[in-house]
């Protein structure tokens, strides 16, 4: 059991170089790079939380979670260790697990499904069952990992193609452009090592966790921004970027211009 624990004890080995900086930390810049999620998921937080505050202060459990792979990120590249990768894995489960519950449009819930409260406690036993499932057999959290995430993806797409609003299909490109650039890195620090050694620059893996996180800002605000338009549409919901409006890059969240729930009523 102790061996689980044990530094090195994954099967997966990224093509950082182990203990370059530290006999402690197998891999220093992966894990220092982890930390990014500490400093991009409290601001938004903070962002969205009008449209958390109108809309369901479930919402917010996205970038809680988010906070938790960061955490179990850089633990797992502290270790290598068999039980931080698990853990890893999981956590980023559990974030697509807690967005599908939250954002997935009613009007597509199953037949059978008649509120987001009955469709939540649906996708919560089968993550559980997927949670429990990898302990047994790893691969069973891939496989559930590709179900959310593909299907969440195929919705977003079918969404955007009604989708007229210019700030709307900006903010989709951008967040296509920054999942391929993070997946672009995935990939190569995971299949084009040898090359990447050769040139002694092995910190791809490091690169994805920070585009990564930002991808999630943008691709997260773009579906919350479309939930809010048919969940909340007495609220007004507009895109803005922060910190500044006027500038190319920033984090996108919500402003909402309409009255709120309780001046909807009077």
């Amino acid at each position: 059991m102790a061996g689980v624990f044990s530094y090195e004890s994954s099967e997966i080995d990224w093509c950082e170089d182990n203990y370059r900086h530290s006999e402690h930390v197998v891999e220093s810049f992966n894990t220092m790079s982890s930390f990014i999620f500490f400093i991009i998921s409290p601001i938004m937080l903070y962002l969205l939380h009008p449209y958390a505050k109108e809309r369901s202060l479930a919402i917010h459990l996205v970038w809680v979670m988010m906070i938790f792979v960061g955490l179990f990120s850089a633990y797992f590249h502290m270790t290598l260790s068999f039980v931080g990768q698990m853990l890893d894995e999981l956590s980023i489960l559990w974030v697509l697990a807690v967005g599908y519950a939250v954002w997935f449009p009613r009007r597509l819930f199953p037949s059978f499904i008649k509120d987001r409260s009955t469709f939540s406690k649906l996708v919560l036993v089968i993550t559980v069952i997927s949670s429990v499932s990898s302990f047994i057999k790893p691969t069973a959290n891939a496989y559930a990992l590709n179900c959310f995430g593909l299907h969440l993806l195929y919705t977003l797409i079918t969404e955007m193609k009604c989708c007229t609003d210019q700030k709307a299909l900006r903010l989709a490109k951008l967040s296509i452009a920054l999942w391929v650039l993070a997946i672009s890195c995935w990939l190569g620090d995971r299949f084009g090592c040898s090359f990447w050694q050769r040139i002694n620059f092995c910190y791809l893996h490091g690169f994805w966790h920070i585009l990564i996180v930002i991808a999630v800002a943008y691709g997260s605000t773009l579906i919350a921004y479309l939930d809010a338009n048919y969940e909340i549409p007495y609220s007004l919901p507009g895109l803005q970027y922060w910190p500044c409006d006027r500038w190319a890059v920033g984090l996108p969240h919500i402003v909402l211009k309409g009255n709120s729930k309780t001046e909807k009523r009077c």
